[in-house]
């Protein structure tokens, strides 16, 4: 179920591509909506995508695609369309790899800092632009939780995406699990016998772990951060 806000801002869209065949943009939908900032469009623009009724484009200005309409706008029977600057775009099949979405499930919080306890439950889905995912294995997404990680463009409430896998190389920032319970984001270095979990904050030191005591669960591939 919408808010009315959100079913206000998806009317609003929807009527702007189907009169103009170009989306508005934030200034437009912030008027259109009377809110005092853009951070509040921003807000709803993400709540109708996770809810699976639009999808924003990577790579692309102001491309907006309508998956679908609720009832209450005519939903039934809607055929979707991508517009950007005037154009419509081909099919999704016709739109490079690179440049699609994927659905990647979210598995929870992973710690960038103290590690907390291990993740395994799927919250939600969130879609991930094909350059990011390579064309084999499987991949994921985790919301980061701590600063730990800050130096390395990481911050606390960002997405990453990772790609399921059981090894890495030194330097690869990686999911580890410690101790099969506790999961935290970090640098791996193996050292010998021993398994350093580098932050990457001054704030921070480093924990080392014989090599038994942990468990790569994939490594770092992209990262998702809405403002």
């Amino acid at each position: 179920m919408l808010t009315r806000k959100q079913l206000d801002l998806l009317k609003f869209i929807n009527d702007r591509l189907q009169e103009d065949g170009v989306p508005p943009s934030f200034d437009e939908m912030k008027e259109a909506l009377d809110l005092r900032s853009k951070s509040g469009i921003h807000r709803l623009i993400t709540a109708l995508e996770e809810r699976g009724f639009i999808r924003r484009l990577a790579h692309r200005a102001r491309a907006i695609e309508i998956v679908r309409l609720p009832e209450s706008l005519g939903g039934s029977g809607f055929s979707p369309s991508v517009v950007q600057g005037g154009r419509v775009d081909p099919p999704s099949a016709a739109i490079p790899v690179e440049m699609q979405s994927n659905e990647v499930p979210v598995m929870g919080r992973i710690a960038a800092g103290t590690p907390i306890e291990a993740i395994q439950d799927v919250s939600h889905t969130v879609a991930v632009p094909g350059s990011m995912l390579s064309s084999s294995g499987k991949h994921y997404a985790l919301e980061v939780k701590g600063d730990s990680m800050i130096e390395a463009g990481i911050n606390d409430g960002d997405i990453v995406v990772i790609r399921e896998q059981p090894t890495a190389d030194n330097g690869d920032v990686v999911v580890a699990l410690v101790k099969d319970q506790e999961a935290t984001l970090k640098y791996f270095r193996k050292r010998g016998s021993s398994i350093a979990l580098e932050p990457a904050n001054v704030a921070y030191e480093t924990r080392v772990y014989r090599d038994d005591q942990v468990k790569v669960q994939g490594r770092l591939v992209g990262l998702i951060r809405t403002y």
